[in-house]
């Protein structure tokens, strides 16, 4: 029993309390155990936001607070999910006819807390949730069947020799990203299993593996260091904030790799090969596109682009121009009117509309200043706060806060950048 029905009964009653007032005031009773009481109020409470699904069913029991805070969101567990299903059924010759489950198997290595398994498990007819620790396992026994996941086999062992003993038709691993002290990793090798020197072993027991990394590790260079075997690359975002790094291992040589960036309902995917990046779409010189004379709109690409780096992709794929070199910011706009210059791409206009569908947020520029104090001071008239970000600038966003003497918010987004050519400027701007 993971919990006694006076502890469950308390939970349930007290859920919506705030935590550190309950154990200030909660009174103690007969085969109550507050302080697992309370891991259940901050559990459910973290996963109403985090984890609908998981909130919504009765009899979860949730783990101690820090493992609520790193586990998976339903967003990225649905994302996997959904990857998963796609990988096994476009290379798999015997798929279900009624598109419910494959009728194959999947490891989850490294179960953790289970969100991860509990999605990508419903996709496949027999599901393997692997674990070292004995107490988790109790809990994915527990939570699995409560979440009515009937056909998960939960296993208590290391995750190495289940390879040895198992195949599957896709295996899903998250090696840990903490050292023997609790301190935080990033390299691949660091973490616990080493996946990288795992990699053979992987794939002879599934054609189709997929880890999970440090939203923090150069994608590039992880490609790089499994030889070949990677397929595609998932930069995966919610909220304009990188949550996940996905690889998808092969059995067979990919000599082009697929990289997904995803933002919760932006998507963009292109082919990178890594044996001729510095001629593919990503690695071409900035400043192919001359500046527009009239900047209309700015653009700001999501987390996930940001990550990839694909910048002049962006370029081509939505028509707009890069600002300047490292600015990452890109702008549209029309032609000069009677009032522009040859010097002064700066000019604004009206008539050209914005980028419908541009991965990231898009900007209305109401006029764009250089440093002067006279151009500042007419640009900023009548402006108490502002939003303030810098791209390749000088100054930070606090330093340039304090010049400007601004308070922080407000409707007004100012972007402070370099243009080519050296010149820096200030895009006062409103949110689209």
């Amino acid at each position: 029993m993971l919990m006694s029905p006076e502890t469950a009964r308390f939970a349930v009653e007290h859920r919506n309390e705030d935590v550190r007032e309950l154990a200030l005031k909660a009174k103690r009773a007969d085969g109550l155990d507050l302080p697992m009481a309370l891991d259940q109020i901050a559990g459910w409470q973290t996963a109403r936001a985090k984890l609908p699904q998981w909130a919504a069913c009765e009899g979860i029991v949730y783990p101690p607070h820090i493992s609520m805070e790193q586990c998976s969101s339903e967003f990225t567990a649905r994302y996997k999910a959904a990857v998963a299903r796609r990988i096994v059924r476009d290379n798999a010759e015997d798929t279900a006819e009624d598109g419910s489950a494959y009728p194959g198997t999947m490891i989850d290595l490294t179960g953790g807390f289970g969100v991860d398994f509990s999605y990508i498990a419903r996709g496949f007819e027999r599901a393997i949730y692997v674990e070292r620790q004995e107490h988790l396992c109790a809990l994915a026994e527990h939570n699995m069947r409560a979440l009515g996941l009937e056909h998960a086999i939960i296993v208590n062992d290391d995750a190495e020799t289940v390879l040895d003993r198992e195949t599957a038709a896709l295996i899903f691993i998250d090696p840990a990203r903490r050292d023997a002290h609790g301190g935080r990793t990033v390299a691949i090798e660091d973490c616990t299993p080493n996946v990288l020197a795992l990699r053979d072993r992987l794939l002879e027991a599934a054609p189709h593996v997929m880890i999970k990394l440090s939203p923090m590790l150069d994608w590039r260079k992880a490609v790089a260091d499994f030889r070949g075997a990677v397929g595609e690359v998932h930069i995966v975002s919610t909220g304009n904030e990188c949550k996940e790094l996905l690889l998808v291992l092969n059995r067979e040589t990919n000599a082009i790799v697929h990289v997904y960036c995803v933002n919760d309902a932006d998507r963009l995917d292109y082919d990178y090969d890594p044996t001729a990046a510095a001629a593919s779409a990503t690695g071409r010189s900035l400043g192919l596109t001359p500046l527009p004379e009239k900047i209309t709109y700015l653009y700001e690409p999501n987390a996930s682009i940001m990550k990839a780096g694909c910048f002049a992709l962006v370029e081509e794929r939505y028509g707009v121009t890069q600002i300047g070199p490292n600015s990452h910011l890109f702008i549209s706009g029309g032609t000069a009117d009677d009032s522009a210059t040859a010097d002064d791409p700066a000019i604004l206009g009206d008539g050209p509309r914005p980028v419908a569908d541009f991965p990231g947020r898009t900007f209305t520029v109401e006029t764009v200043t250089g440093m002067g104090k006279k151009e500042l001071k007419q640009a900023l008239a009548n402006l108490a706060k502002a939003n303030i970000t810098v791209r390749n600038f000088p100054l930070t966003a606090v330093q340039l806060r304090k010049k400007l003497r601004l308070n922080d918010g407000g409707d007004t987004y100012l972007f402070a950048t370099t243009l080519a050519g050296a010149k820096h400027v200030i895009l006062r701007c409103h949110r689209l």
